[in-house]
Parts: C-alpha cells; sequence; structure tokens
C-alpha cells in the first residue's frame, strides 16, 4: 500500500473541498477589478490601501487578468480589502486517487502491451481478455507500488 496512505488521504480530502470551485467562473476583468468596482472602490482608493498610485492599481488589475500577477501580491491585496486569498489545485480527474489510477493505467497498457507485442513476435499471442486482465492486475501493482516511474 502506499507509504503516505494518511498523508495522501488527507491531501486528498482537502483538494475534494476545492472541487465545487472547478465550476466558478472568474469574472472577465480579474477578481480584483470585480471586487473593487463591486464595493464602489475606485484604484485611487485602492491605492492607498497598497501605498500605490492609480497607475499602479491599473498594472496589478492588468496582470491579474494575463495570469502574471504573484500570490503574494494577491494575498496583500485581499488583506487590504479585509479578504483572504484562497487558493489550491483540483484533480482534473477529481481525486488524487483518479489521477494515479489513470496513470497507473497508462504505464501499466505501456508495459503489457509491449510484452503482447514481443510475444506475438514469438506466435505466443495472448487473448484480448488476457491482455485486458494483465493490464488491470499490472495497474494495481504499479498502484500499491507507487514507482518513482509512474511520473516519468
Amino acid at each position: 500500500m502506499r507509504k503516505n496512505s494518511l498523508q495522501f488521504q488527507q491531501l486528498n480530502n482537502k483538494m475534494l473541498e476545492f472541487t465545487i470551485l472547478k465550476q466558478v467562473a472568474i469574472p472577465p476583468t480579474g477578481w480584483i477589478k470585480a471586487i473593487r468596482t463591486s464595493i464602489g472602490m475606485s484604484m485611487q482608493q485602492l491605492g492607498k490601501k497598497l501605498s500605490i498610485s492609480k497607475q499602479g492599481v491599473l498594472d496589478i488589475e492588468r496582470r491579474e487578468k494575463d495570469g502574471s500577477i504573484t500570490i503574494k501580491s494577491l494575498k496583500e491585496i485581499g488583506r487590504v480589502l479585509d479578504m483572504k486569498l484562497v487558493y489550491g489545485f483540483v484533480p482534473n480527474d477529481g481525486s488524487l486517487e483518479a489521477l494515479i489510477e489513470k496513470r497507473a493505467t497508462e504505464l501499466a497498457k505501456d508495459i503489457v502491451m509491449r510484452a503482447s507485442n514481443t510475444m506475438k513476435l514469438e506466435d505466443q499471442g495472448n487473448s484480448n481478455e488476457r491482455i485486458a486482465k494483465a493490464i488491470k492486475e499490472r495497474t494495481e501493482d504499479i498502484i500499491n507500488e507507487m514507482p518513482k516511474v509512474l511520473w516519468d
């Protein structure tokens, strides 16, 4: 079984809490400008709280929109807006377990198909059912062993 199964489970549970956020659309103007304008705060007012110019606020909003803003900047803006920045990662497949299983299946398929092709060349081919069973078994082995090669 996984060496860090408790740590893995705790992290997976934390990530699952973020899953619902995958569906939240980022405002087209970016969060900073959307929040600032929604609460009726001018660029000059936000700039004063951040000790920067109106042009500096414009630059921050542009950097957020194009994805080049730093987490440190976002935290500071959150602080002056009396908000907290929350960030995290959400696996596309829904959980860390699904991510590992997907990658393990891909690796197992590569391994089994290489062996199967070699056997075909020697006139010792396997049935599709046997190949599918071998892939499933190899996937389980890979998941249990969690070899570093899984992420190559």
